[in-house]
């Protein structure tokens, strides 16, 4: 009773409301936004290239040094951390409210682009709750702080995903209907209270580091403009393999990225050179955090961000396009909502809880191979779901297996960031973790409906399993040779 007691401690307990702040979005972006895009006769690759605004949480790590290091000029009363919070969750609202008026039907530029928007404040403020929930506990205590972060971040996914298709069900028809989105996400947008609620109750870490008092207005420009270039030159960049050729596409779409980010740099290399900003607080902004990194591990370290790139990528892959398959399979959004979104969400915070107790009474290691094993295989669960008939009790129980086993992996794994982490750079380094983490399962991602076009579902949900194999090996393999140094 006592290993469970440790849960309902008073800094596990405050965690559940910044989880529900930082899950909200989520599904808002992903999952409920495919349900939307395809009632408006979206196209199905069209759909899942909408993942790619999911980058957002991939390049948090670019301007985490800057929520990270430096002091907002106004609401200092509230600390660091609480301020970047309210600002973040403020624009949250702001963004939301946005994408409601918009029709994808008429104008998709519109939507793609405040959602877009609303990925980037949610990535922003993701990047300080990890921050202040690393920085709340010790690295023994972060068990009990992941399961209850979790814990609350599925019930906010329960209610911006099940609850989100109740209401659209309820305002409408399964006919496409622009007012039911409409009033779907402005409701959603007042649920994110919840968030400044918590922001506004909870106390700042005790842990203090010394931020930058300079004017950071130079730094933060020099961040804007090689972001602008980065954007400028993609955006001009056409992708001529688009409908002829999903692998060419991929590579290219890969080569122009890289080419992007070399723009980018080289922007930032002139403002240096001009004196716009200053090399040092360019170096101590991104490198000092890499460096510390690498002094930990050493030569393994890229081993560890290897493994870190390839953990959720089952995951990611697949669930870009389930919403698409359970509609395309034949079944109405009001039983989405039921048994993928209601009872899948249970499921998951289940998983997150046996997750979280597995990693401290046993160790992260176990608890992370175990995670990656159950996640790939309930994949398949997917392509057996592919090809049997219409079944309310298949897809209960094939949501089930995979939201427990995604609930499992999702906290082992939050847990193993957290380790990895050093205090020093608590932001920026669980940034720079997150963001490698999704940077090559969105860019996958956005490539799955083609890929459904060309294979089907079945094949396609076995080839995500197949995608999770390399990870077991990983795992085992850094458990021996890089155990986690804080």
């Amino acid at each position: 009773m006592g290993n469970i007691n440790i849960f309902f401690r008073e800094k596990p307990l405050k965690m559940i409301c910044l989880g529900f702040s930082s899950g909200l979005p989520i599904l808002l972006v992903f999952s409920t936004l495919s349900v939307w895009l395809v009632q408006a006769g979206i196209s199905r690759s069209t759909v899942t290239l909408f993942s790619w605004a999911g980058f957002a949480y991939a390049f948090k790590y670019l301007w985490s040094p800057l929520v990270d290091n430096y002091k907002l000029p106004i609401l200092t009363k509230l600390g660091h951390r609480r301020s970047w919070l309210l600002i973040s969750q403020i624009l949250i609202i702001i963004a939301l409210i946005l994408t409601a008026f918009t029709d994808p039907q008429n104008n998709l530029f519109y939507t793609a682009l405040f959602i877009t928007l609303l990925a980037f404040f949610s990535a922003t403020q993701d990047i300080l709750i990890d921050a202040f929930r690393i920085e709340s506990a010790p690295q023994s205590f972060q068990g009990p702080m992941s399961s209850m972060y979790i814990a609350g971040y599925r019930i906010a996914m329960l209610v911006s995903g099940a609850g989100s298709l109740w209401l659209a069900a309820l305002f409408g028809t399964e006919i496409y209907n622009q007012d039911v989105w409409k009033k779907v996400y402005l409701i959603m947008s007042i649920f994110m209270f919840i968030g400044i609620f918590a922001t506004m109750s909870s106390d700042e870490p005790k842990i203090r580091k010394n931020l930058k008092k300079d004017s950071h207005l130079k730094f933060l420009l020099a961040i804007l403009f090689s972001v602008i270039g980065f954007i400028f030159l993609y955006s001009i960049i056409d992708n001529p393999y688009d409908e002829k050729d999903i692998f060419l596409s991929f590579i290219f779409s890969s080569a122009r990225l890289i080419i992007c980010f070399i723009f980018a740099f080289i922007i930032v290399k002139i403002l240096i050179l001009i004196k716009f900003t200053s090399r040092e607080k360019i170096s101590n902004s991104y490198l000092s955090p890499i460096i510390n990194f690498v002094g930990r591990y050493g030569k393994f370290a890229f081993l560890i961000l290897l493994l870190i790139s390839l953990y959720r990528i089952a995951d990611i892959v697949m669930g870009v396009m389930a919403n698409i398959f359970y509609l395309e399979k034949g079944y109405k959004i009001s039983e989405i909502a039921t048994f993928s979104k209601f009872f899948g969400v249970f499921a998951t915070i289940v998983g997150g809880f046996i997750g979280g107790y597995c990693s401290y009474k046993f160790g992260t290691m176990k608890a992370l191979f175990f995670g990656a094993l159950i996640a790939a295989l309930s994949n398949l669960l997917f392509a057996w779901l592919a090809i049997s008939p219409l079944s309310i009790n298949f897809l209960i129980a094939v949501i089930t297996a995979d939201n427990i086993s995604s609930g499992f992996a999702g906290a082992a794994f939050v847990i193993y960031l957290s380790g990895l982490t050093s205090i020093k750079f608590t932001a920026t380094q669980y940034a720079l973790f997150s963001s490698i983490m999704l940077f090559l399962p969105k860019l996958i991602a956005g490539y799955a409906g083609s890929w459904v076009d060309v294979m089907g579902y079945a094949y396609f949900f076995s080839l995500t399993a197949l995608l999770g194999l390399p990870v077991l090996l990983l795992v085992i393999w850094i458990g021996k040779v890089a155990p986690i140094k804080n």
